[in-house]
């Protein structure tokens, strides 16, 4: 499991550190690891350290301190190294450092950074570390600019611009190809925008481990994953693997329907009992023959009753928002089973708050505009502070709550919130959604908790596009996909794990 921190728990790790340790020894272990990534890159692109150019963007605080001890060991290796200082200040030490290993330091003139950034073979951003909030002033906004016409960035600790605690970009930011963070990751680094501009993260230990709180966000990983999902023994049998009421489709969104069943029988339900009109119950049955299927037409004084016992319900991917879909909403709430509630259903709880008043555990799942209704909060306010509005969410509704993005976030009142770092850009295709609801419904009803069946099920559904995306080609291959790509993959997911 990968542990994040705010930059208050961070700091605070450093000075407790730091009180134990002869000065400088945590900047000489941060500059130590920095070299070794930016040598290790430069021998990859180049074919050696000496000769390389190296320049070196230098902030008054720290992590330009980093950057200058890091670039004299690359100077003392033949490096041409040059640091270009935003401000009036740098680190004393450092400086001195790369002058005496045959560095340069020059103050920043527009035109003069901009040549030494496009000419270099790496670019060092040690502009603003984790301290940094809100939008880069001028210089440093200027620089960041122009670190987009650099070869390759590597960023210290966190790219300048991103707020180290939330992941917030408030204005020009530093896109690194390569970000190296310091003693633990940061929340910023895997949530995004900001874990967009950090690039493949590489973490330096410098000894903070024994110092560091219960972290504020985690990510699971594959051990973690395979750990938490069931799988069948002997004695198992269907009903005890897990049965998932799946109430989805109309006859307008029969495929949501078609992909939300898929998602739940790939990912290993032991029965699917499917409730819909007419049309989407038709296309299912042709679909899946395994499915259980029931036709609602909506004068069921007791739908619930009609569809037969489940352990969990899937509610709403593309089940339309008229009075019929609120009455067979209200309906499944009101029942003592755990409950995922996507899409349409999304939109009707937007509608009728009280929905979502239940005392039995219910996990939604909204893209930002989705969360921007339930909570009345704009869309890009939400996109710019997805921490904070997960956590927003988790707490006044009640809920757990999977906010959809290019990183994923899964928040539930009083624990760490969790990032899914798996997925693809390919899986923003139509459909996909409906995959996940499914994949989430099978865990809940298998009898997995909603904070772990949203966890695992937001990893499997990333990886599962992983695996569709590659389709078996060599390494680097990529291929677009379509939302039954990532169901037929989910075997395959989890034989991997």
């Amino acid at each position: 499991m990968r542990t994040a921190y705010t930059s208050d728990q961070i700091r605070a790790a450093e000075a407790a550190l730091m009180a134990r340790l002869p000065e400088g020894t945590l900047m000489a272990r941060a500059a130590a690891g920095l070299a070794s990534v930016c040598a290790g890159m430069l021998t990859a692109s180049a074919g050696k350290v000496y000769g390389s150019r190296v320049t070196l963007l230098i902030g008054s605080g720290d992590n330009g301190g980093d950057a200058l001890y890091a670039g004299a060991r690359l100077a003392r290796r033949g490096a041409r190294v040059v640091a270009v200082l935003a401000g009036s200040r740098a680190h004393p030490g450092g400086r001195a450092a790369l002058l005496g290993a045959g560095g340069r330091v020059v103050a920043y003139e527009e035109a003069l950074a901009r040549d030494l950034i496009i000419e270099a073979d790496l670019v060092v951003d040690g502009l603003v570390g984790i301290g940094g909030a809100g939008a880069l002033r001028e210089p440093y906004a200027t620089l960041a600019r122009l670190c987009a016409d650099a070869h390759r960035v590597v960023a210290v600790d966190v790219p300048s611009g991103v707020d180290a605690s939330s992941g917030r970009v408030d204005g020009p930011a530093v896109r690194a190809h390569v970000t190296v963070t310091f003693g633990a990751y940061k929340n910023g680094l895997l949530i995004d925008p900001g874990a967009s501009h950090a690039g493949r993260v590489e973490l330096v230990d410098i000894g903070l481990g024994p110092y560091l709180p219960d972290p504020d966000v985690v990510a699971l990983t594959g051990p973690d994953v395979a750990d938490l999902l069931p799988r069948p023994i002997e004695e198992t049998d269907k009903y005890r693997r897990g049965v998932v009421g799946i109430v989805a489709g109309s006859d307008r969104f029969t495929g949501a329907a078609v992909l939300c069943v898929a998602g739940a029988l790939r990912a290993g339900v032991g029965m699917v009992r499917f409730a819909s009109t007419a049309e989407p119950v038709r296309y299912v049955r042709t679909r899946w023959p395994e499915a259980v299927t029931t036709v609602l037409d909506g004068t069921e004084p007791d739908p619930v009753g009609k569809i037969g016992r489940v352990q969990a319900w899937v509610l709403g991917p593309g089940m339309g928002t008229d009075e019929r879909a609120h009455a067979l909403a209200r309906a499944v709430l009101a029942t003592d089973e755990p409950v995922i509630v996507d899409a349409d259903g999304v939109t009707l709880a937007a509608r009728d708050p009280s929905l979502l008043r239940r005392s039995a555990p219910t996990v939604i799942t909204p893209h930002a505009g989705e969360l921007s209704r339930l909570l009345g909060v704009p869309r890009d306010r939400i996109e710019a502070r997805k921490l904070e509005h997960a956590r927003r969410a988790a707490a006044e509704l009640g809920v757990t709550v999977l906010l959809k993005g290019m990183t994923t976030l899964v928040a539930e009142e009083d624990r760490p919130v969790r990032v899914n770092t798996t997925g693809t850009p390919w899986l923003a295709t139509g459909g996909t959604g409906d995959v996940l609801s499914g994949i989430i419904g099978a865990l809940l009803s298998a009898g997995l908790p909603g904070y772990e069946a949203a966890s695992c099920g937001a990893y499997l559904h990333g990886r599962a596009a992983l695996l569709a995306v590659h389709g078996g080609a060599e390494a680097g291959a990529e291929g677009p996909i379509a939302a039954l790509d990532v169901a037929e993959a989910l075997p395959e997911a989890i034989r991997t794990l």
